[in-house]
């Protein structure tokens, strides 16, 4: 089953408080799988990694055949795709990881650039995370 996936990530003064968001969705719109959490304090890239990584992560706990993921963070996708090269160091190591997993997937990966409005439920779960937190603190 071709599966769509939204990620995001969040920051608050980048570095600052960072969250990230995660919607799983069938073809015909069903959703499967929703998701936000706060990751604690890092940048706004990092989180949008973050948010990639684990989107990752559920996929492969479920029935897929393909997998459409959809970001809103156009470095993110730039890079994941060839287009970009990774320069800051920090990221590198996201990167990388993020590639390793991509590997190890047993079906093909796309991975789309979409505008902010495309993708505001997972940017939503992203920023509940953060709010979450706040109110625990």
């Amino acid at each position: 089953m071709t599966l769509h996936g939204f990620s995001d990530g969040a920051s608050r003064g980048n570095p600052g408080d960072s969250g990230i968001g995660i919607v799983i969705r069938t073809p015909e719109g069903e959703k499967l799988l929703e998701e936000g959490a706060y990751i604690g304090t890092t940048t706004n890239n990092v989180a949008e990694y973050t948010a990639f990584l684990a989107l990752l992560d559920k996929v492969r706990q479920m029935t897929c055949t393909h997998l459409i993921v959809h970001s809103d963070s156009e470095l993110m996708v730039r890079q994941l795709t060839g287009k970009y090269k990774v320069r800051n160091a920090n990221l590198r190591e996201y990167y990388q990881k993020a590639i390793d997993m991509l590997a190890q997937l047993p079906f093909p990966v796309e991975i789309r650039h979409v505008v902010r409005e495309e993708n505001s439920e997972a940017d939503r779960l992203a920023n509940m995370g953060i709010d979450r937190h706040k109110q625990v603190l």
